[in-house]
């Protein structure tokens, strides 16, 4: 024998709490509010970064000219052929090597500025808006001040005695590390000035009264305790390095001797740089996609596993 149900239809003629039925309108507005507010949102998501992913997705597997439009599918030929391109082992190399080399040194720059003024004296308000003023400015404007800096015809920093700052691969790289350092220190110091703030003094102080040195607490408690800034400031730091663009196209146009191509800018060159193939700058984007990805994850794994 089936057991008797416990919810049973309410009797005829007998209605619904008057709280309940007032909570059903409320319910339902607050559901609508949340659509609302909501939409712009989605609406944004999918116009802007649903929509042109998938357009790059057809024009990778497409023969898709600049000026042709698209003639047909050509998958997987428009993959070969971009990692065939004699320049994109050397770009995807120097990309690496660009973005080790700019994210230690700015993210240790970032880490000693903010222990800098972390403390507050006479002098920390100043320190703070000097080295934060260049955050404020455009990397494309920066990028035009440091080339009239590094003209020759321009250049006040002739005293150095370097012929030229962009003459040369070695030049042409930490003369824009120096830009992007410039540009950007005060950015993370003020991420990781935020993290620091967070730190409560009790545990300084409970490190202090362990006989803890200067060395150890900042081994031992800044550090551990400052982990989420710094994988906040790691991952925006990788990310931007990995898609470098603005920096090397006004600075040095990928010389000298194609010294300096990113693979970003390998991807301009394919697609409007006189190649004007689309359909293989596409294919060589999803490439670039697909390997950010992997880095992101990998980087959110290793921090999860460290938390952990």
């Amino acid at each position: 024998m089936a057991p008797a149900s416990t919810l049973t239809k309410p009797p005829e003629g007998v209605t619904a709490p008057p709280g309940e039925t007032r909570r059903r309108p409320r319910r339902r507005g607050q559901a609508l509010a949340g659509w609302g507010y909501a939409t712009p949102t989605a609406l944004f998501v999918l116009i802007f970064f649903v929509v042109p992913i998938v357009l790059v997705g057809r024009m990778s597997v497409s023969d898709w000219g600049l000026f042709a439009g698209n003639r047909g599918f050509n998958a997987p030929e428009n993959f070969t052929d971009a990692v065939d391109d004699r320049l994109f082992w050397p770009a995807v190399g120097f990309t690496v090597k660009y973005t080790v080399v700019t994210t230690v040194i700015l993210l240790g720059l970032a880490l000693g500025l903010a222990l800098l003024v972390q403390e507050s004296n006479r002098w920390t308000g100043f320190l703070r808006t000097s080295i934060l003023v260049p955050s404020a400015l455009g990397l494309a404007s920066a990028s035009l001040l440091f080339y009239a800096l590094y003209s020759p015809q321009s250049s006040p920093l002739g005293f150095l005695g370097i012929d030229s700052f962009l003459g040369t691969p070695t030049t042409a790289l930490w003369s824009t590390v120096a830009l992007i350092v410039w540009r950007f220190a005060g950015f993370y110091m003020l991420l990781l000035l935020v993290g620091l703030q967070g730190i409560t003094g009790d545990v300084y102080e409970a490190a202090r009264l362990d006989g803890a040195g200067r060395w150890q607490t900042f081994r031992y408690v800044t550090l551990p305790l400052l982990k989420s800034s710094l994988a906040l400031c790691t991952i925006l730091c990788v990310t931007g390095s990995m898609l470098a663009f603005d920096q090397f196209y006004i600075l040095t146009k990928g010389g000298p001797d194609n010294s300096t191509v990113t693979i970003v800018q390998l991807i301009y060159n394919m697609a409007f740089g006189g190649q004007n193939d689309l359909g293989r700058a596409a294919a060589l984007s999803i490439l670039v996609l697909g390997a950010l990805l992997v880095v992101n994850v990998l980087q959110f794994r290793g921090l999860r596993d460290k938390e952990s």
